[in-house]
């Protein structure tokens, strides 16, 4: 028997929506390069590996081109599959040793919590390329430990952007988020990910910048919790809500494919 596989839809309840991500149950280490090359052949934006050791699993993230420090769609498609498996009890806490520190995920009905770190932006400049290659009017730019933010006037402007992906790889970050408050009911922001600088030219639903957008919005809307729009064009909802030093991300997720590595 080999390896097992899956590809899940996370921050969705409807398979073909929200970001896709495989997961990979490991049953003993595998080395960096092979990892790399399997994420590579999955060709999806992350594919997690997972492996059980104690108090949890060993969880660590790659994109095609590169390993990532963070990532939240892959997380909550790994608890996802931990428990809908019955890897994990259906009340048992999912626990992931990662190059971020250690995050849980938690069951609360159909919605999966992650407990990440929150990864607050300070005000900066533009650097070379990123007002030219987003083509849009910034209201606000800042910049956190892996990511540029872009706020703009209005929803419209980050639904219709087109940026300019091959410029957009010239800014050194892992990514640009493009963000502004909601208009459409039922959301407080919305926001667009870019990340052609480590191989994802959009990003669908990206729960990691959301550790930098909720405490970001959090500020601006005097309110600590918030459901997110990410209006990628398979879409995707997250609620948010932020704890002191860290971020309560929520999402749901269904698994489209399961597959056996020979």
């Amino acid at each position: 028997m080999g390896l097992t596989i899956y590809q899940v839809d996370a921050f969705t309840e409807k398979p073909f929506s929200g970001n896709p991500a495989a997961v990979c149950l490991l049953t003993g280490p595998e080395d960096d390069q092979w990892m790399q090359q399997l994420a590579q052949e999955m060709n999806l934006s992350e594919t997690a590996f997972l492996l059980w050791q104690k108090n949890g699993f060993n969880l660590r993230w790659f994109t095609p081109a590169v390993e990532v420090d963070l990532c939240g769609h892959a997380t909550l498609a790994s608890a996802h599959v931990l428990w809908e498996q019955e890897y994990l009890n259906p009340d048992e806490q999912a626990r992931f040793h990662t190059r971020s520190g250690l995050l849980t995920a938690d069951r609360h009905g159909d919605w999966i919590e992650l407990d990440f770190p929150a990864k607050p932006e300070e005000p900066a400049d533009a650097p070379p390329h990123l007002i030219e290659a987003l083509g849009i009017p910034a209201t606000y730019i800042g910049k956190n430990v892996f990511d540029y933010l872009v706020e703009v006037e209005s929803e419209e402007i980050v639904r219709n952007m087109k940026p300019d992906l091959v410029l957009l790889a010239q800014v050194t970050a892992r990514g640009v988020m493009v963000t502004s408050r909601a208009s459409s009911p039922g959301f407080d922001f919305v926001s667009r990910f870019f990340a052609p600088q480590v191989g994802i030219n959009e990003d669908p639903v990206t729960g990691s910048a959301h550790c930098c957008l909720a405490p970001y919005w959090s500020k601006r809307l005097h309110k600590n919790e918030m459901v997110a729009f990410q209006a990628s064009p398979r879409g995707g909802v997250l609620r948010v809500r932020i704890d002191g030093d860290r971020v309560k991300i929520a999402g749901q997720a269904v698994t489209v494919m399961r597959g056996e590595l020979l």
